[in-house]
């Protein structure tokens, strides 16, 4: 993980995060809230759990000796206590509660060192095991996982005749010449 490439991934998750929210409120509730089938059910509850995974990963992040100011902009944000907690009762709180934390991670990536990024990071994983891993891998796994979830919300958002359009990194990264 390089410093452009969290700056760039940071970019591309408010991009997506936005179009992916969009599409799930042209619908009616009833069609967000149905259980697809998918690993977490429904279009919303795919999309809370991007949000609870985030919300969890920047909490860790924020415990860093090197990290003041997220932990300053995550003390807004509860931690949660599972996978699966609801964030907000409705689609409308949740796509509020996204933008919010979308605007601390674009401001934390553009506090990112090299430094930082090859630190490691020690934290204690949802069942209380502790770990420590290199913290820019972590940032990557960060990225990663929110990129792998929205692609199975793309699909559930398909499937009730929603087509998001592109969603390739692509659509953020910059023409040169």
């Amino acid at each position: 993980m390089t410093l452009q490439s969290a700056s760039l991934m940071s970019h591309y998750n408010r991009w997506m995060n936005q179009r992916m929210y969009e599409a799930a409120l042209s619908l009616p509730e009833a069609e967000v809230v149905r259980d697809r089938g998918a690993f977490f059910g429904s279009i919303y509850l795919t999309l809370n759990h991007i949000a609870v995974g985030d919300t969890v990963w920047l909490h860790r992040f924020a415990q860093h000796e090197g990290m003041s100011a997220l932990r300053a902009d995550m003390a807004a944000f509860a931690v949660p206590t599972s996978l699966r907690q609801e964030l907000a009762p409705s689609l409308q709180g949740l796509h509020a509660y996204r933008q919010a934390l979308d605007a601390v991670i674009e401001r934390w990536a553009g506090t990112l060192t090299p430094v930082l990024l090859s630190s490691t990071l020690t934290y204690r994983n949802m069942a209380g095991q502790a770990s420590s891993r290199c913290l820019g891998h972590l940032v990557q796994h960060f990225f990663n996982h929110q990129t792998h979830h929205r692609g199975q919300v793309s699909t559930l958002l398909f499937q009730a005749g929603v087509d998001v359009g592109m969603t390739d990194l692509l659509g953020v990264i910059p023409q040169e010449g």
